[in-house]
């Protein structure tokens, strides 16, 4: 039981700030009293900031709309036939590609891994707190393709995956 008032929890909902509110009526009256105010503060705080950056996270992630949202760099297996490097992964994961503008293109046969690979440096991107998309490139051209046959349909695909970072099939 936190020290706060109705009125109290009230403002920090309607601020927005539920994390910190969560984070404070977690803290155990016992451990917290014997520590002063900005110590309890900033355990709030760290605890609230990593609630929101978890949050934050996992809705990139889902709006990343990601064939495989299990993938991930972490797990990967370097069977030797897939020809995977990992210190190439490593300094991919880091998303710094993205950073200076350059592409990522993998090549394989079917079912080799090349789309669960992208899901996984996309996932990593969200990590990073890059906003990503995933779609094939079929469908996107399909999509650009008949939206040049409906007026301003050109702009609300641009519209679309405008702010996007990286894009990945």
């Amino acid at each position: 039981m936190s020290g706060l008032d109705l009125e109290t929890k009230r403002k920090l909902r309607e601020m927005g700030a539920v994390e910190l509110l969560h984070a404070i009526e977690a803290q155990d009256e016992a451990l917290s009293m014997s520590l002063r105010f900005n110590e309890r503060m900033r355990m709030a705080v760290d605890e609230a900031h990593s609630a929101y950056d978890t949050n934050r996270v996992g809705g990139l992630i889902r709006r990343a709309r990601l064939r495989y949202p299990d993938a991930d760099l972490r797990t990967l297996d370097f069977v030797e036939e897939r020809g995977l490097d990992q210190v190439t992964l490593a300094s991919l994961g880091s998303c710094g590609f993205i950073a200076q503008n350059h592409n990522v293109v993998f090549q394989g046969f079917t079912g080799s891994g090349k789309s669960y690979l992208g899901c996984a440096l996309a996932k990593q991107a969200c990590r990073n707190q890059i906003r990503t998309f995933y779609i094939r490139m079929p469908d996107l051209e399909e999509e650009w393709v008949q939206a040049q046959d409906k007026p301003f349909r050109c702009f609300e695909v641009l519209e679309e995956v405008r702010g996007i970072h990286a894009a990945c099939h």
